[in-house]
């Protein structure tokens, strides 16, 4: 029985969880999506209601019924052959997500972490949000709008004052620079110019008067929550904008908010998340921010010792044995 991974050929904490499940000596087969078509061959045949075949590179092959789990861990596109066109291209990565993908999907009595069409319904942030409120986690005001009255309405109604965020990943790379939009608050002056936006989907949300932060990292029946707090301006506001000044701790999960967390990840299919929370000042309530079903985890890891290596193992290989 194999456990087939399908991530980014540079990433460690892959590496990791190969080399641990190496060590117990469960079988595992490694390959990237951008591989296919040119370095990864599917070889796929319905037989008797059942899909078999194999998922094959230059060396080295799995049987598609011997795989039990699959580790759907963010990876790259499919790449195609330089000399298609744009619209041939378009064809070719439909083609490659509903046959390829769609073969995966098929297979019975599999262990999807996570099953890449549970991750993309969950990467949208408004039902993120809906979510977690009706699996009574706690959530702020927010707003979604490309009105500029919205803005000023919603901003007027929250003297404690209002922030905005991106609605999925916040960098881009423009002209061989790379950007980022780090949350940040409404200010006056952005109040009287509001041009930007009409041009697309804006997320506001009341703003959190935080005494630090949590990131809650579930795999499987396993949790672990690490607290992070913040000692620049820069870092309590958005804490990615400042890594060097977060400290972190391994803390137990609040009950409430460990109930919470399960029901979410049951109404959304998902084996593994990690979740952002924002901690009150003054309650010490755990307020949901927003989940990713492919949320890293790595320096986590390293800061604290929280053993998440060690339960994606225990989850992956458990399916196998």
């Amino acid at each position: 029985m194999t456990v087939l991974i399908l991530a980014q050929e540079a990433d460690a904490p892959t590496d990791a969880v190969v080399a641990e499940l190496t060590r117990r000596d469960v079988a595992v087969f490694r390959a990237d999506t951008s591989w296919f078509p040119r370095r990864l061959v599917l070889d796929a045949e319905l037989t008797g209601g059942r899909w078999t075949g194999t998922l094959a590179t230059g060396h080295r092959s799995v049987e598609l019924g011997g795989i039990r789990a699959i580790w759907y861990r963010d990876p790259a596109a499919f790449a195609f052959p330089p000399e298609l066109t744009d619209v041939e291209r378009a064809y070719a990565h439909r083609e490659a997500r509903l046959g390829f993908g769609g073969v995966l999907a098929a297979l019975p009595d599999v262990l999807w972490v996570n099953h890449p069409n549970r991750a993309a319904d969950a990467m949208y942030k408004p039902l993120q949000l809906a979510t977690a409120a009706a699996c009574g986690l706690r959530v702020v005001p927010t707003l979604v709008t490309n009105s500029p009255d919205a803005v000023r309405r919603f901003t007027a109604t929250l003297p404690g004052g209002v922030v905005h965020k991106s609605l999925g990943p916040n960098s881009i790379t423009e002209g061989g620079q790379h950007k980022v939009a780090y949350t940040r608050k409404f200010t006056a002056a952005d109040i009287d110019d509001l041009r930007g936006v009409a041009s697309t989907a804006l997320q506001a949300q009341e703003w959190v008067d935080k005494g630090s932060e949590a990131r809650v990292v579930i795999v499987g029946e396993r949790m672990f929550t690490i607290l992070i707090t913040a000692t620049s301006a820069a870092a309590r506001m958005d804490w990615r904008a400042d890594f060097d000044a977060l400290t972190h701790e391994l803390i137990d999960t609040p009950p409430e908010v460990e109930a919470g967390v399960r029901a979410y990840m049951k109404a959304l299919g998902l084996a593994y998340a990690a979740l952002d929370f924002g901690i009150e000042k003054d309650t010490g309530q755990f307020i949901f921010y927003e989940s990713n079903s492919s949320g890293q985890y790595a320096w986590l890891e390293a800061q604290t010792g929280a053993p998440i290596t060690a339960a994606l193992a225990d989850l992956l290989a458990g399916a196998c044995s």
